[in-house]
C-alpha cells in the first residue's frame, strides 16, 4: 500500500530516525492543509512558561504516526491480522486527527470558530480531503468515527491509551523540560494486544500503564493547566474576543483576510453541518490558511488601536505582562469578586459591560481517565481480561474517574488585594 518511491526517513528529536510511508500518505503530509500545521504550536501559550515549548502539531502528527505504524506491527507480530487497507487507513486516521486544530491549538479552540471542536474540523477537513482523493479516504473516516466494526483500530487512535496520548505527553514532557511527564511508550506498545477486537495491555505492562496514568495527570497540573499558562491564553481569547466585538459594531479593525471571514461571522456546529458543499468550501479555505502568525500580526496592530481595551490586551500578551491568578479548591465567594471588580473599574476606568475583559471567573478540572471512552483492559497470562480498576493496587474507581477540580479569578496585577 505505501509505494516504495516515495518513502522518506525524518530525524525526529524523540524517536530518532523515523520512516514516512509512501502512497497516499505521503500525498496527505505534502497537502498544503496538513503542511500549515507546521505553524500551529502544540502547547498554545505555554511557551510563555517553558521557553523550548515551541513545537507543533505537524511534528506531534508524525510522531504520532509514527507510534501508530509500531503498534500495527507489534499486533501483527502476535497473530492479530490486519490488512494493507486497515493499516492504512488507520495510519491516515491518525495522521489528520489534528487537522482541525486553529491557532494555538486548545487555547483558542471553539474561539475562531463559535464553539465547534477541533474534531468536528478535523471530520470536516477529512470529508473535503477524500473528495479531493477519489473516496481513498472512506475507512479512514469510518475509524475516526468509529463507525467500522473492527473497533480497536479506533482505540488505537482515540482511547485510554491511543497513539495521540503517547506523543504528546512523551514529546510535550521533552520539549517542556518536565521529566514527570515521560512515558515509556515502546515498553506500553509492545504489551499491546487484542482480545474479542478491543485493545487490551498485557499483565506485565500493568506499571508502565500507571506511570503513564500519573505521567498524564502531573503534565496536566505542571504544564497544561499551569496557572501562569491559563492566564496567558485567558488574554489570548479576550484579545480575540474584544476585536470580534468591535468588527460587530462596526469599528475598523486589521485582521489578515482569512482571520476577518471568522471575526465578521458567527458559525456553529449546527450551521456548518447544515451548509451547502460551496459554503463548507468556504469554511474550510479559510480555516486551512489560519495558524498562530495571523493572531501575532493582528496583536501587533491592536496594540495601537484607539480603543483603550484591545490595546491594552495586546500589549500585555505581546509584552508578557500577565494578569495576576489564583486558585482554591472551591469557588471564590462574591465579595472577593466584586470588590476585584469595584477596584478594576476604578483602576482601567472602563464601563461595568467591560468587566469581563479584565475580570474572569472560572473552574478548571483534571481527570487522568476519560470517563466516555473503554476502560484500560489487562490480559492476565491465563487469558482472563479485566479492568484497570479491577486489577491496580494504585488506583481505585473514586481516585482515577475523579474529576480533580481548581476555582481561578484572574485579573490586573496592579488591582491585586493585599
Amino acid at each position: 500500500m505505501f509505494p516504495s518511491n516515495k518513502k522518506k526517513i525524518i530525524n525526529d528529536p524523540v524517536y530518532g530516525f523515523i520512516s514516512l510511508p509512501g502512497g497516499i500518505i505521503y500525498d496527505l503530509i505534502e497537502h498544503p492543509w496538513f503542511q500549515r500545521l507546521r505553524n500551529i504550536r502544540q502547547l498554545g501559550m505555554a511557551y510563555y512558561v517553558y521557553p523550548g515549548a515551541t513545537h507543533t502539531r505537524f511534528q506531534h502528527s508524525l510522531g504520532a504516526l509514527h507510534l501508530t505504524k509500531l503498534a500495527i506491527g507489534t499486533l501483527r507480530n502476535k497473530g492479530v491480522e490486519i490488512t494493507p487497507e486497515e493499516e492504512e487507513a488507520t495510519c491516515i486516521t491518525i495522521l489528520l486527527h489534528d487537522l482541525g486544530h486553529g491557532p494555538f491549538s486548545h487555547a483558542m479552540e471553539e474561539i475562531i470558530v463559535n464553539g465547534v471542536k477541533h474534531e468536528d474540523l478535523s471530520l470536516l477537513l477529512m470529508r473535503l480531503l477524500n473528495e479531493q482523493f477519489n473516496g481513498k479516504l472512506d475507512l479512514a473516516i469510518d475509524i475516526f468515527t468509529n463507525n467500522y466494526s473492527r473497533k480497536f483500530f479506533h482505540e488505537l487512535v482515540s482511547g485510554q491509551i491511543d497513539m495521540d496520548r503517547m506523543d504528546y505527553l512523551r514529546r510535550d514532557s521533552f520539549f517542556t523540560g518536565v521529566i514527570e511527564g515521560s512515558v515509556g511508550s515502546d515498553r506500553i506498545i509492545n504489551m499491546l494486544n487484542v482480545v474479542d477486537d478491543t485493545l487490551v495491555i498485557e499483565e506485565k505492562g500493568i506499571y508502565s500503564i500507571e506511570k503513564f496514568l500519573i505521567a498524564r495527570r502531573l503534565m496536566y497540573w505542571q504544564v497544561y493547566m499551569h496557572k501562569t499558562v491559563m492566564v496567558a491564553e485567558n488574554i489570548l481569547t479576550s484579545m480575540f474576543n474584544r476585536a470580534k466585538e468591535l468588527v460587530f459594531r462596526p469599528l475598523n479593525i486589521f485582521s489578515t483576510p482569512h482571520l476577518s471571514f471568522f471575526m465578521e461571522r458567527d458559525f456553529s456546529l449546527t450551521n456548518i453541518h447544515l451548509a451547502d458543499n460551496d459554503l463548507k468550501e468556504k469554511i474550510a479555505n479559510n480555516f486551512v490558511t489560519l495558524n498562530d502568525s495571523d493572531i501575532l500580526v493582528a496583536a501587533k496592530y491592536w496594540s495601537v488601536h484607539d480603543d483603550k481595551i484591545l490595546s491594552d490586551l495586546s500589549s500585555r500578551l505581546l509584552k508578557r505582562e500577565l494578569f495576576a491568578i489564583e486558585l482554591q479548591n472551591f469557588p471564590f465567594e462574591d465579595n472577593k469578586v466584586e470588590t476585584i471588580e469595584k477596584m478594576v473599574l476604578n483602576s482601567k476606568k472602563i464601563d461595568v459591560a467591560d468587566i469581563d475583559y479584565y475580570v474572569s471567573t472560572g473552574e478548571v478540572y483534571n481527570r487522568i481517565y476519560s470517563p466516555e471512552v473503554p476502560d484500560i483492559k489487562i490480559l492476565a497470562k491465563n487469558g482472563e481480561v479485566n479492568s484497570i480498576l479491577a486489577v491496580s493496587d494504585m488506583f481505585d474507581i473514586d481516585t482515577i474517574r475523579l474529576k480533580k477540580s481548581k476555582n481561578f479569578i484572574c485579573y490586573p496585577k496592579e488591582c491585586r488585594l493585599n
